[in-house]
């Protein structure tokens, strides 16, 4: 009796841990977050002169990317408290990204804690002509959808 109530403890726990990361989104959702470039530049960057966007998302934005993330996927994101999340450019504005909602996901700390700090090294790496636009959005979109890989992407983009 013993060893089946530990069993059923593990499971309990392992189920909740499984119900607390459905909470809030992991990753972009491409059906809501395609990811989308700037169409109204502020300016030019980089040597490839890539157009950049000034940030401007509002706060009712914010709220509606919230919103659609919890009804469409039955996220607790507004539950939990919007302000415990950012409302993250999937595609970063140093990369050329847009304030567009196609581009705006809910981020928890838990994602942006792993996926920030690659963004200022790729963008740098844009800067200095050693990586493009395109490979840049690429692999930023691999990093946010595999939080697993953004260790070895970061190593590879530092060797350029």
């Amino acid at each position: 009796m013993k060893v089946m109530t530990v069993v059923l403890g593990l499971v309990f726990s392992l189920s909740t841990n499984a119900l607390a990361l459905d909470q809030y989104p992991q990753s972009p959702q491409p059906s809501l977050t395609p990811g989308a470039l700037c169409k109204t530049p502020s300016a030019r960057r980089y040597p490839e002169k890539i157009a950049y966007c000034e940030r401007d998302v509002d706060g009712e934005t914010k709220d509606e990317v919230v919103q659609r993330y919890d009804a469409t996927f039955g996220y607790q994101v507004a539950r939990i408290g919007r302000h415990k999340f950012k409302i993250d450019h999937y595609i970063p504005l140093c990369m050329g990204g847009s304030n567009e909602e196609s581009n705006l996901w809910p981020q928890h700390p838990s994602v942006y804690e792993i996926t920030d700090p690659l963004e200022p090294v790729l963008c740098q790496k844009m800067a200095e002509g050693k990586l493009k636009q395109a490979d840049a959005v690429q692999l930023i979109k691999k990093a946010k959808a595999n939080l697993n890989q953004v260790r070895s992407i970061m190593e590879s983009v530092q060797a350029l």
